[in-house]
């Protein structure tokens, strides 16, 4: 294992690199969402469909794990009295850390934040007035501290009218974030648009775009099949597009995201025998890093000391091996002293080439920009595949990125698992 730690730490990111052309970037989804292009790689062959007609490429039966997380209106704008424009981008709890509690806060809460044209903000606060109907709200924004390149910002607002919880007043003065590399400012349409039909949770400030292409019609077909739609929630933060900027994997940060998974499917997947499809790469990343919690809870013992984070070089140390199985009765294990319905963690699993994947039999994804952290994690999945999965992609006028058309990746043919 020792000797697959060096050899991923090792990998040069130009060698994910491909040229994409600005034109082959989808600026807006397709209309219906369903009628998105489908390529479908079954391990060997190369084809391609509508979308609407994924669930006749799925085996049946099997298992369907889906990010139920919500956008929110993450990205508020302050304007100078000298009409200086400041943008406040809302990226993860502070105070209090917990989202639920952040989100349900009234009068104060705390976020870290990015910051947008920061030199000109010089003043200790920063204050806007907006009104919705006939509400009228004072928003005032103060820095209160540094965490790397975030900065902490203090929040406290007001209505006459009615308390507001910190929720509303991001619905009401805020907008919803959308990709710089769509080049464009938010629009009405992205309301909808950027948001998967079966979004619940609030807390993503950027869509789990796999999701987007399914619509309500779809999700049917998918019982019509006998394929067990199950959810999870993690919410995705604004680093998960962005491109490595070191040459070299190991001097990168895995960025650190929060997720939830529900008891019940965590019982389900230790029992569960049928091929497991994950939609998107988050909702791989949630469970795969299901499995290696349950291993780092195995080797320490059942000690729940110290913060449940995964972090990114975990998986590539020595371990002993583990089933799914064993892991996951961990998890739950750990679930049970600590009188948990849910399991609530972070993780910074970086799944690149070298990586063994533990639960996770086939994905649907879209076409990722280059040199990222997500076509890494398509390239673990499907080997060296990738560039010819990709320049069919691009010869066959696929669109790319969050708007863009869907991937039904298998690494090879799927058998139900051994009792």
């Amino acid at each position: 294992m020792k000797q697959v730690l060096q050899e991923v730490q090792k990998i040069n990111i130009k060698d994910y690199d491909y040229g994409l052309p600005d034109e082959r970037i989808a600026r807006y989804p397709a209309v219906p969402r369903d009628s998105s292009r489908l390529l479908i790689y079954d391990g060997k062959n190369l084809s391609q469909d509508v979308f609407r007609r994924v669930a006749d490429h799925l085996p049946s039966p099997a298992l369907m794990v889906f990010n139920n997380t919500k956008v929110i209106h993450a990205r508020l704008l302050f304007h100078k009295s000298s009409g200086a424009g400041i943008e406040i981008f809302c990226l993860e709890p502070a105070e209090p850390a917990d989202y639920v509690q952040s989100f349900q806060a009234l009068g104060s809460c705390e976020w870290f934040c990015l910051v947008g044209n920061s030199k000109k903000w010089k003043e200790d606060s920063l204050h806007k007035e907006f009104r919705s109907g006939e509400l009228s709200i004072q928003l005032q924004a103060t820095r209160t501290g540094q965490n790397g390149r975030l900065q902490c910002i203090r929040f406290d607002w007001q209505c006459a009218q009615k308390t507001l919880h910190f929720s509303e007043v991001l619905e009401l003065a805020g907008v919803i974030p959308i990709p710089p590399y769509l080049k464009r400012e938010s629009e009405n349409s992205d309301e909808s648009n950027y948001q998967t039909v079966y979004s619940k949770i609030k807390g993503s400030v950027a869509a789990p775009t796999a999701g987007l292409h399914f619509s309500e019609e779809e999700l049917s077909k998918l019982d019509q099949k006998n394929i067990l739609r199950r959810e999870l929630t993690l919410h995705v933060s604004a680093s998960t597009f962005q491109p490595v900027k070191s040459a070299h994997l190991q001097e990168h940060p895995m960025h650190l995201e929060f997720f939830t998974v529900e008891r019940e499917l965590i019982e389900e997947l230790m029992q569960n025998k049928n091929p497991l499809i994950a939609v998107g790469t988050t909702s791989v990343r949630s469970l795969e890093s299901l499995y290696w919690f349950g291993l780092q809870l195995l080797e320490n013992k059942g000690n729940d000391s110290g913060d449940m984070v995964i972090d990114q070089w975990f998986p590539y140390l020595d371990h002993k091996d583990c089933t799914k199985e064993k892991a996951l009765s961990a998890v739950l294990d750990y679930m049970d002293r600590n009188k948990q319905d849910r399991f609530c963690a972070s993780t910074r699993l970086l799944i690149a080439p070298g990586y063994r994947f533990r639960l996770v039999k086939a994905m649907l994804t879209n076409f990722h920009q280059p040199q990222s952290t997500l076509l890494l994690l398509v390239a673990a999945f499907v080997g060296e595949d990738w560039k010819r999965i990709y320049r069919y992609a691009l010869d066959q006028g696929f669109r790319f990125l969050s708007y863009g058309d869907s991937s039904l990746l298998f690494p090879g043919k799927l058998q139900p698992e051994s009792e």
